[in-house]
């Protein structure tokens, strides 16, 4: 096998070049010009700007982690012809628009102009890509279209522009992922509906979410963190106030990476029993990174909870993520590292064929219905923060949710079931407090 070259750019920036060497191991280098730059940053807390080369052990947890998982990167795989193992072959196809700011372009060849293309969807497009999800994940393939996401669902990026849909072409920046109903889970988008609307009613930061529903098919609308509009310029063409010119808008990425990532760890090993970070390893990552660690560390004991009170066990490490703000707009400069807004907020307790144990142990209990104050004080103990601070916040989280659901109304039957089975496990909690 011949040595190949993908550039890696941030933002419109060469960073480095991710290599398959002759062997076909994986290997990243920076390059001199951006380790060098006074204002560089470096692409993952686990790849720290340096001159020498990552091994295929130090930077696979971060390339990895940019493609789609389990079955869904294997149909991806076979759908394009290549080993679903080789994560080079993957980012090399499908890696034009991914999560955070980062795009993998052929070596040589130059990075998509910023005249970006996008192909709207009517009705009949729109469900015709909804039906075919499962077995072309992604739309991985189609010409012109070059979108990565992480996670085992479907899903599809997609670009929001008065009020319709259109699919991103050669690149260009989407605005929301798409995520339609799944057959094995009945009513998934309506039971991540409650879960999302009710986190951002306890005033936890949460991705913004509409429900959809085209022909029979119903999905959620998810308003990417990692993409925002900024300001590019006055247009004369757009009337604003008494017919005065107006600013025109644009989409801007903004660079993110999950806590998998940030700590170098592969997407198969996200779960804590399997080797992925703990809630200990997660708290020490924002008490590190954070511009903010007070509110960042209070946001994550505050998702944690939710968490544990809505039934969502699969809540593993790469449902967190880290969002880096640089010199995004034009009214703000500087860089912050801060917590993502919440995301993939599911009670996975409504579906009984689901394991009941945590993807994070909580003070050494692996199972959220067996768990206890005395497994508070031990997460306090673990993770650095006041005993009673910590105990006493779990009681107000209780209080908070259970009065935001009744503003939670969703006319559909799984929506209610589910928002009555976490007033349920509210009041089974709160008796643990006698």
């Amino acid at each position: 096998m011949m040595a190949r070259s993908l550039d890696v750019y941030l933002h419109r920036n060469l960073v480095g070049h991710l290599i398959q060497d002759d062997g076909g191991q994986l290997i990243f280098d920076y390059v001199s010009s951006w380790v060098e730059n006074p204002s560089a940053v470096p692409l993952s807390q686990s790849l720290p700007l340096r001159e020498k080369r990552f091994t295929r052990r130090e930077c696979r947890g971060f390339f990895s982690g940019i493609l789609p998982e389990e079955r869904k990167r294997e149909i991806i795989a076979q759908n394009l012809g290549i080993s679903s193992q080789n994560d080079y072959a993957l980012l090399d196809q499908i890696g034009g628009e991914c999560a955070g700011a980062v795009t993998f372009v052929f070596s040589g060849e130059s990075l998509p102009e910023e005249r970006y293309r996008y192909r709207e969807l009517n009705d009949e497009g729109l469900t015709n890509i909804l039906r075919t999800l499962p077995s072309r994940p992604l739309m991985a393939g189609d010409e012109d279209i070059r979108l990565s996401l992480a996670g085992a669902q479907d899903k599809i990026a997609v670009h929001l522009s008065d009020n319709k849909i259109f699919v991103p072409l050669g690149g260009a920046p989407s605005t929301h992922i798409l995520k339609p109903a799944i057959e094995r889970f009945e009513g998934i988008v309506f039971n991540e509906a409650v879960c999302m609307r009710l986190a951002q009613g306890v005033g936890l930061p949460t991705a913004k979410i509409e429900i959809r529903r085209v022909e029979n098919i119903d999905f959620l609308l998810v308003e990417r963190y990692d993409r925002q509009l900024v300001p590019l310029g006055i247009s004369p063409f757009t009337g604003g106030l008494f017919g005065s010119p107006a600013l025109s808008y644009g989409t801007q990425r903004l660079h993110q990476e999950d806590f998998c990532q940030a700590h170098g760890v592969v997407p198969e090993m996200k779960y804590q029993s399997e080797g992925g970070p703990s809630l200990a390893q997660c708290f020490d990552l924002l008490r590190r990174v954070s511009s903010v660690p007070a509110i960042d560390l209070q946001n994550l004991l505050d998702a944690v909870f939710f968490n544990v009170l809505i039934g969502n066990n699969d809540a593993h490490s790469k449902n967190f993520s880290l969002v880096y703000y640089e010199n995004v707009t034009l009214l703000t400069g500087g860089k912050t590292t801060r917590l993502a807004p919440l995301y993939d907020l599911v009670s996975t307790v409504y579906y009984p064929g689901l394991s009941p144990k945590m993807a994070m142990n909580i003070g050494g209990e692996k199972v959220s219905d067996k768990i206890l104050p005395k497994h508070f004080e031990k997460l306090a103990e673990t993770t650095g923060l006041a005993r009673k601070m910590v105990v006493q916040r779990f009681w107000e989280m209780i209080d908070k949710v259970s009065a935001e659901l009744e503003n939670i109304v969703i006319d559909h039957r799984i929506a209610c079931e589910v928002t009555a089975l976490i007033k349920k496990r509210c009041e089974l909690f709160r008796k643990r407090r006698l």
